[in-house]
């Protein structure tokens, strides 16, 4: 891409390049503002429509659970009322008050059926003036021991009208029984008769409201009109109503529930507890569709207000964002996009002056093209006619030598191995040529054993003339190296790394030696090759991976470097040079995988073995 000289053709200041984009600028920010202010008054109205919502939702669910607590209570005295009366019939019955005058218990049990089938209350019993229970009989409930157990309890209390035993909780009304009449009678006992609160009387006091309603005795739930399945998740619930005159919200999952409590416990023997209950799921489907409504409307306000403003803004900055368009044309390198010819003065002139530099740019443009190329044609030139004339010399010489007749069969092999090694360096060197001009092509990806690609490249490289007295050793890996690469190009890469560092070996004064050590990961494998050369210069450390670089070589056309980074680079990875010191210099190639691993050899780590 050219560079923004900021300068016209004539030497005179032109507009920033920058400032070519005000009409977009303000399309986007009036279309945004007006977006912003659409959707935040939605946004308020929505929060403030809620707010009011829940408000009204709740008071409207207190007041009706307080109606129903009045329903119950009204109900509850109905229904002491109806018991009194029955009691005061039954207490006159003379056939009731020969019985007790028995004072037979088993006669009395037995009788008192009778009358319990007659009075079709759920609770009836038998008492003596003592009040000790005679007979007791309970509709739902086969053990009467426990029954008579809490019944003692109840005569003892005569201002209780609840009773709770196994499990079961009853209202009740206790009647004496007189031989004669109350002031100047005999007291024989006592008529004790009662209804069961159950499931279809709870359901009648909270039917009005649609409440469920539930009896709490302490903090345990004795009767309700929810599901059994229900009860676990409203525990909590229950336990914050415990003496509490206020109502609670709680949630169960996405349901919400407001709940109110009646404490009855005065009537009763034990803390007991009146809790109506109803859920905020009906308010809520027409809160959510109240949102909704109101969302879709706002949505479509800000999509009709989007498309005023856009057709106002694109007639006032359409020609401002041609000329735009042109510019980012022209850095893309786009170099026949039309500029605008209409619109506004200003833009007219923008469009003439940014011409004009276009035509000046183009001209820079191609006169450092063709002195970039006729540089790197020197170069290579240079490089490549230094190595085919050494190359050629050597095939000259040994051809001319192998003329002779006179030759000694041994010698005449020697020439010939010489002739070979330089063909051999001559294809070697047009293979780079060929490899580097195809850089970015396509690659033939499979899924190969990387380890037995470097096992190849080891291989080739100690039959190089420039491993001779280098000694090559590989590190193997027991875990899978299979990755997904164009195995010719790897092995070039590596070939390549290994061939340096074999040269680099061979100047040190010391051990020669170079190890090569793989490291897997879930994600990439890495190669490192470490040599015992002296280092790599510090005047090119940092140009190392450009192209023809080759300080200090003899030959070699300075392309193996850089064929690695781009066959790196191709393959999702890169080649660094980790670090470099007279005795050790360490470089690593990582790679890509793109395949998973085999399941027995997955690793969450590197298995690393060298940490450069």
């Amino acid at each position: 891409m050219a560079p923004d000289t900021g300068l016209s053709p004539r030497g005179k200041a032109s507009v920033p390049l920058e400032n070519l984009s005000p009409g977009i600028r303000t399309r986007v920010l009036l279309q945004l503002s007006l977006a912003l202010v659409i959707a935040g008054i939605t946004a308020a109205s929505l929060l403030i429509i809620r707010d009011q919502m829940q408000r009204h939702v709740q008071t409207y669910l207190e007041e009706d659970l307080h109606h129903s607590v009045e329903t119950f209570h009204d109900i509850e005295n109905d229904r002491l009322t109806a018991l009194g009366r029955e009691n005061a019939l039954m207490a006159d019955l003379p056939s009731l008050k020969a019985l007790m005058t028995t004072n037979d218990a088993r006669t009395i049990a037995d009788d008192a059926i009778d009358f319990w089938k007659t009075s079709g209350n759920d609770l009836f019993a038998l008492a003596d003036q003592d009040h000790q229970v005679q007979a007791a009989y309970a509709k739902e409930l086969d053990n009467t021991a426990f029954l008579k157990r809490d019944l003692q309890q109840a005569l003892d209390n005569p201002s209780k009208h609840y009773m709770l035993t196994d499990g079961h909780l009853y209202e009740y009304s206790v009647r004496p029984l007189y031989f004669g009449s109350p002031k100047e009678g005999t007291l024989l006992g006592y008529v004790v008769s009662g209804f069961a609160i159950n499931s279809a009387f709870l359901r009648a006091v909270g039917r009005g409201a649609g409440a469920e309603v539930a009896f709490l005795a302490a903090t345990d739930v004795t009767i309700s009109t929810l599901p059994k399945d229900k009860l676990p998740a409203l525990d909590s619930l229950f336990r914050s109503l415990q003496y509490a005159n206020t109502p609670r919200i709680a949630i169960r999952g996405p349901e919400r529930y407001l709940a109110v409590s009646e404490d009855l416990t005065r009537g009763a023997g034990l803390p007991l507890q009146l809790v109506v209950m109803k859920s905020f799921e009906s308010a809520d489907r027409s809160e959510r569709a109240i949102d909704w409504l109101v969302f879709w409307v706002g949505l479509f306000a800000m999509a009709a207000g989007s498309l005023v403003m856009f057709l106002l803004a694109r007639m006032v900055t359409r020609p401002l964002e041609s000329l735009a368009a042109s510019v980012r044309a022209f850095g893309e390198g786009n170099e026949r996009h039309l500029l605008p010819t209409g619109g506004p003065l200003e833009v007219r002139y923008l469009s003439r002056v940014f011409s004009e530099m276009r035509d000046e740019i183009k001209k820079t443009n191609r006169a450092l093209l063709e002195s970039e190329r006729l540089a790197t044609i020197g170069r290579m030139a240079s490089s490549v006619s230094h190595d085919l004339r050494h190359y050629l010399a050597a095939v000259y010489a040994n051809a001319e030598f192998l003329a002779s007749p006179t030759l000694p069969p041994h010698e005449r092999i020697e020439l010939y191995e010489e002739i070979r090694l330089a063909v051999n360096g001559t294809t070697d060197m047009l293979d780079s040529l060929l490899i580097f001009s195809r850089t970015g092509s396509s690659l033939q990806r499979v899924p190969t054993s990387l380890q037995s690609l470097v096992e190849q490249a080891v291989s080739l490289v100690k039959m190089h003339p420039d491993a001779d007295g280098v000694t090559v050793s590989m590190q193997k890996s027991n875990v899978d190296t299979t990755a997904s690469v164009d195995s010719k190009q790897v092995e070039r890469a590596v070939y390549n790394l290994l061939l340096n560092a074999c040269q680099s070996a061979r100047a040190g004064l010391d051990q020669r030696s170079v190890q090569v050590i793989l490291n897997v990961a879930s994600s990439d494998i890495s190669v490192i090759i470490i040599d015992s050369g002296p280092g790599v210069a510090e005047g090119i450390r940092d140009s190392l991976f450009d192209p023809f670089v080759s300080e200090g070589k003899q030959k070699g056309t300075g392309l193996g470097l850089t064929l690695a980074w781009s066959v790196s680079r191709e393959h999702g990875g890169s080649v660094e040079l980790v670090s470099s010191r007279p005795g050790e210099t360490i470089f690593r190639l990582t790679l890509a995988r793109h395949v998973a691993p085999l399941a027995n050899n997955t690793l969450s780590s590197r298995d690393t073995v060298l940490t450069p």
